[in-house]
């Protein structure tokens, strides 16, 4: 089995705001097989999970896999499969009946783990669910929405909400949006300082739209505002953005910016790294400030091809470590062939990877950085490759999934630790930079000026995080240094780390 290892910190708008996600749905069946629901005589006793799944109270439409069930069976289901696989199945409150639930995702959503990290942040943050469609969409970056990703930089009111990535040829480049166009209002309501809660569901409907649609937003650029009108659709996202070689004194620099871990991002670093392998760089910038996770296996297959065979032949990438009840898997190694993920396009399994060979790599860091993305940098240390991370604290996941599909919603629960060659993945706090630099929205990702890369850059030449001469920390004046905590407004699912079944 493969992981997927994403983390879910996807905060709401902010307080009282709500990030109305996904429910399950469905519809009746008439070409499904009539099969008799099956129905514990104790609705509190366990039973094996797979005796219940996929025994739906409302059986979708035209599937071939959704049995009639009841609401029971569904919720007996998330008990079950919840004691079979999560990582803290010890730890789950045995006082919640299900009876005291009306949907299965509500039950779901109480069998966690109450423990906290040594900060003292919940121990679980990682607990979601999606609908099946919305997920397996997901995977071949496909998301519904304009093609821009808002962070908050202030989720109290006066909020602020700013522009940090649109993706080209998206309805939110064509309206002329740009990173660092700060959010003002949303179909009429001042965002900045919606005061109830009639207004919050005004801004959830016009930035997390539901279906296709077409909303106004207004931002501000400069001080000046801009009216837009943008239609949510389909939109295909990019894993992989804003690849530069940037000439230095001492040797060419790769950079890119890395977004996810999905099926369209084999492809895609794979042809990346070959032309900057061609271009012979000597040292790469790998930004993913942004980067919530995803497959384990990208993530394996980018480490080897930054670090290259001499490093990692016959290492371990990582190992996964399950709760007593799962067998134990073969380690994850370096794999130096692409997996060959069922993307658009895609890249044939079995081809041989390019290789950089690097003994040292800096990444771009912020607190959204999660997950598989921290087991790029968790795996390369475990095979001494020096890592150098510039910008923020990591968000602290070493922690995954194999996510779980049942009558049309697919349940997310940690059920492995990740640790690499050495031993080591214990970074629920993070993991800490080497430079702490704030996020710069003042020049775009991929500029040698962008704050964070500039200061990337500046370390490489001089091993020091002393900003340049005259320079200063990048905050707009209406910023303060509590303000660049910022969280990223995305799904959750774009902050895991997944195994591919």
């Amino acid at each position: 089995m493969r992981s997927l290892r994403f983390s879910t910190l996807a905060v709401p708008l902010a307080l009282p705001l709500i990030l109305l996600l996904s429910a399950c749905g469905g519809g009746g069946s008439d070409s499904a097989p009539v099969v008799p629901p099956v129905t514990p005589p104790d609705s509190t006793a366990l039973v094996a999970s797979s005796t219940v799944a996929n025994r739906c109270e409302a059986p979708r439409s035209g599937s071939s896999i959704d049995k009639p069930g009841t609401l029971l069976n569904e919720q007996m289901w998330v008990r079950s499969w919840i004691d079979e696989t999560y990582l803290w199945y010890r730890e789950v409150p045995t006082t919640y009946l299900p009876q005291s639930f009306a949907t299965p995702i509500a039950y779901f959503n109480v069998l966690k783990t109450t423990a906290t990290t040594a900060s003292g942040k919940p121990k679980d943050q990682f607990h979601f669910t999606y609908t099946t469609a919305e997920w397996e969409a997901s995977l071949n970056g496909v998301e519904l929405g304009y093609g821009m990703l808002l962070a908050m930089t202030r989720n109290t009111p006066p909020r602020r909400a700013v522009i940090s990535i649109v993706e080209p040829g998206s309805p939110a480049a064509l309206a002329g949006l740009q990173r660092g166009d700060v959010l003002l209002t949303v179909d009429g309501v001042d965002f900045v300082n919606a005061p109830d809660a009639s207004s919050v569901a005004i801004l959830n409907a016009g930035l997390f739209p539901q279906a296709q649609g077409t909303h106004s937003l207004v931002f501000s650029r400069g001080g000046a505002p801009m009216s837009v009108s943008l239609t949510a659709v389909s939109v295909n996202t990019s894993a992989v953005q804003n690849e530069r070689i940037i000439d230095t004194p001492t040797g060419k620099v790769g950079y890119l910016t890395f977004n996810t871990h999905n099926n369209v991002a084999e492809r895609q670093l794979v042809e990346t790294m070959r032309r900057f392998q061609a271009a012979g760089i000597s040292d790469l910038v790998l930004d993913v400030r942004y980067n919530g996770g995803g497959y384990l296996d990208v993530a394996s297959e980018l480490a080897y091809m930054i670090a290259g065979p001499q490093v990692t032949t016959g290492k371990t990438f990582e190992q996964v470590v399950f709760n007593d009840k799962t067998k134990p898997e073969a380690p994850v190694p370096f794999h130096a062939q692409s997996q060959g993920f069922p993307a658009p396009n895609p890249l044939a399994k079995g081809t041989p990877l390019p290789s950089l060979g690097l003994k040292r790599v800096t990444l771009l860091t912020t607190g959204n950085t999660c997950s598989a993305s921290e087991a790029i940098i968790n795996g390369l240390r475990g095979v001494d490759v020096q890592v150098n991370l510039i910008g923020g604290t990591t968000c602290g996941k070493p922690y995954g999934f194999y996510p779980a599909p049942n009558c049309g919603t697919t349940y997310f629960a940690v059920q492995f630790q990740g640790v690499n060659a050495k031993g080591f993945g214990d970074f629920a706090d993070g993991m800490a930079p080497t430079c702490d630099v704030a996020d710069d929205y003042q020049h775009q990702l991929g500029d040698a000026a962008e704050g964070m890369l500039a200061a990337a850059l500046r370390y490489r030449s001089s091993g020091s995080c002393a900003p340049a001469m005259g320079a200063t920390r990048l905050l707009s004046s209406s910023e303060s240094p509590a303000d660049t905590a910022m969280r990223l407004l995305r799904p959750a699912y774009k902050e895991i780390a997944i195994m591919r079944p």
